[in-house]
């Protein structure tokens, strides 16, 4: 007869924290196991022996120590934490969603009908003519889609001279390096007193050298920028391209698209617009739309219908792959229910919703919000307080807060985007942190949060020196 010790714990742990199972202050009692054959046997497990009930309360108390968009609202601006829909969750998981990614084609017919439906969707949304869904996140689609523009230029012999992308001062640093990265210099355009591209900044910044302008309508302020298609004259008259960052598209669904306005590529970031996991290190997707001239550069393969049946194919002067077969095929399977589920209508009222919850709450706020008239999103202005001290004051009023000190054309910025899925009343949680934390003195913010499992952190200690597993505690 094996035994084994089954363990007690102590109720003595202080709230708010949740120990190691290691670091349990444990109690033991002898417990009748089962006969196993020698084989099967060990003479010592260093792991702690639990119940089920112990082991699920412990992790369900961890996961209560984070904050996440099904623990409350989440409004980071423009990195856009969206609810993600627990269907979309039940799509993914169905037994037919589990398909291996070398089967041959005929075999997943279902499959590629999802990815050119996709396809499909995204390019009647965004106004462009071919789509790829192969980068897996925002960033990669930005270094795909400089990579696509880069290779155009090689194809009409200009690609020596093509030398140069232009980026907004205040666009987001994903901008910068994708230009850098795929080997471009980025000269950096201001913008002028209105918040707004300086058309006279651009007109001088532009030329024989630009390959293209990186822009995202509505901007990093929430500011739909009104000259749009001069801004896009301009720069195809320099011969370079037009590349929209996706990142606000939210604001514009069923109202505008960037294919309308000019440009010619562009990136959907479909956390942010359809409502998919964010990624933050895992699965995500970046699909990549493009002009009729430029589809013949884009990843291989494609999906494309021949008589009622779905085939791959490699785009003629394709850049290549970016991505293992398809692309995160779940993620990507989320946003077509999504898109599928709310239909034209749908997509259109999330829009809307979006732009009224950001005008809504900034009327509830008493911070100088210098741009004004936004849409899905606002940036308001700390003050003389420290915008970071404000944020963490924020979490001890049951909130995350916004993004904070960017864009930094605004003084103290709180970059603030509640989407379109909180209701009103979660919209007046949010404000009254925001009013709370603004009538908090220096000191309250100065030492906060202290009603968070994690108090105050060294962020520029944790960020130049990162501890990635517990057991580097020990070398400390």
């Amino acid at each position: 007869m094996q035994h084994h010790t089954q363990t007690i714990w102590n109720d003595s742990d202080s709230a708010g924290y949740e120990p190691l199972l290691s670091e349990r202050n444990m109690d033991t009692v002898e417990v009748d196991g089962t006969d196993l054959p020698d084989h099967l046997t060990r003479d010592s497990l260093e792991l702690p022996e639990l119940s089920e009930p112990e082991l699920a309360r412990h992790y369900t108390r961890l996961s209560q120590m984070n904050y996440g968009i099904d623990s409350g609202p989440y409004p980071l601006g423009s990195c856009t934490m969206k609810y993600n829909p627990k269907f979309t969750e039940d799509v993914a998981s169905l037994p037919s969603a589990a398909v291996h990614p070398d089967r041959e084609e005929d075999s997943v017919q279902g499959t590629l009908q999802i990815y050119h439906e996709l396809q499909e969707y995204l390019g009647r949304i965004g106004g462009m003519d071919a789509v790829t869904l192969q980068p897996p996140a925002g960033a990669a689609g930005e270094f795909a889609g400089i990579l696509v523009a880069k290779a155009y230029h090689e194809a009409n012999d200009e690609g020596d001279h093509r030398s140069e992308v232009i980026v907004p001062t205040s666009a987001h640093g994903t901008n910068f390096a994708s230009a850098a990265m795929a080997g471009y210099d980025v000269v950096e355009l201001p913008e002028n007193e209105d918040g707004r591209v300086d058309l006279e900044a651009l007109s001088a910044a532009v030329g024989e050298s630009t390959a293209a302008l990186m822009l995202t309508n509505p901007n990093t302020l929430g500011l739909f920028e009104r000259n749009i298609e001069e801004i896009a004259t301009i720069v195809h008259d320099a011969g370079g391209l037009m590349y929209y960052d996706g990142a606000n598209l939210n604001a514009l669904l069923g109202r505008a698209r960037p294919g309308d306005m000019g440009f010619d590529i562009m990136h959907y970031n479909v956390h942010k617009t359809f409502a998919t996991p964010h990624g933050g290190g895992g699965p995500g997707a970046g699909p990549v739309g493009v002009c009729e001239r430029l589809a013949p550069f884009l990843p291989t393969p494609q999906v494309r219908e021949n008589d009622g049946e779905y085939e791959l194919f490699e785009p003629d002067e394709t850049i290549g792959k970016v991505h293992g077969a398809m692309g995160n095929w779940l993620v990507l399977l989320k946003a077509h229910a999504y898109i599928r589920r709310l239909g034209g209508d749908g997509l259109r009222d999330a829009s809307a919703k979006a732009v009224l919850n950001a005008n809504y709450l900034a009327s509830q706020i008493d911070l100088e919000i210098p741009f004004e008239p936004f849409h899905h999103e606002f940036v308001a202005s700390a003050g003389d307080r420290d915008a970071a001290d404000f944020a963490k004051r924020m979490l001890d009023y049951g909130v995350h807060p916004p993004t904070t000190k960017w864009p930094e054309n605004v003084t103290e910025a709180l970059m603030t985007e509640p989407t379109e899925a909180e209701s009103k009343a979660t919209l007046d949680q949010l404000a009254d942190a925001f009013a709370a934390a603004s009538t908090d003195d220096v000191s309250e913010l100065e030492n906060a949060p202290r009603q968070t499992s994690a108090g105050r952190i060294d962020q520029t200690s944790a960020a130049r020196n990162p501890r990635l597993s517990w057991q580097q505690l020990d070398d400390s």
